[in-house]
């Protein structure tokens, strides 16, 4: 007779994957995928290093539904800005800087989803990530275009040359030798608190996307 697995084993290991998943998260948060090392996540989880490969075949497929995981996150946060009330161009404004905001206040995590260089299973996800933000920005530039609140343009092609300014425009600021620059005696990052250095990149944005002078 085949060997079924009971609902009670099954919760386990699922349990125990989450745990890993979780693990390796707070791993990626506080130093990049570079220093969220197996040896790590296992240590962090108290699990043998071997027991992460149970669960998943590589590290690579661990560090790909991380980021994926954390993505998500992130894209549901500036898909809810842009369900808000107000004219198009108003709820892009509030979504575009609510991802800059979260982006630095969370730069190590930040960092590692914008810009950290990764393996390519992990890159792959990366373009997926940046194609979810620009279908979000996409729909709202169309419903704009709609509400005469952003005038017409190639939607899709806008879409795209937002995500690319803002992530680019934050690379810089992100980046882990600006950050050790940048710390106080606290050894906190005075960046994330840089109010100006957001209002700037969502005005190059507005201003690009609408044609109206801020």
């Amino acid at each position: 007779m085949a060997y079924r697995e009971t609902e009670k084993v099954r919760q386990r290991k699922q349990e125990a994957r989450n745990r890993i998943l979780e693990c390796a998260y707070a791993c990626v948060a506080e130093g990049g995928f570079r220093s969220a090392q197996i040896t790590a996540v296992a240590s962090r989880a108290g699990i043998a290093t071997g027991t992460i490969y149970r669960y998943f075949d590589s590290k690579e497929e661990l560090f790909a539904e991380i980021f994926r995981l954390a993505t998500q996150r992130e894209v549901d946060k500036v898909a809810e800005a842009l369900a808000g009330a107000g004219p198009a161009a108003a709820r892009l404004e509030a979504a575009l800087r609510r991802f800059a905001d979260r982006a630095l206040r969370g730069p190590v995590m930040a960092w590692a989803l914008i810009a950290e260089p990764v393996d390519p299973r992990v890159e792959t996800e990366r373009l997926q990530y940046r194609r979810a933000y620009a279908d979000l920005f996409e729909k709202a530039i169309k419903e704009g275009i709609a509400d005469n609140s952003i005038p017409a343009q190639d939607a899709r092609l806008s879409s795209t040359c937002l995500v690319g300014a803002i992530a680019e425009s934050l690379v810089g600021p992100l980046s882990p030798g600006h950050l050790e620059m940048t710390r106080n005696g606290n050894g906190n990052p005075q960046a994330v608190t840089d109010k100006s250095l957001v209002d700037t990149i969502i005005h190059f944005c507005m201003q690009g996307l609408t044609g109206i002078r801020r």
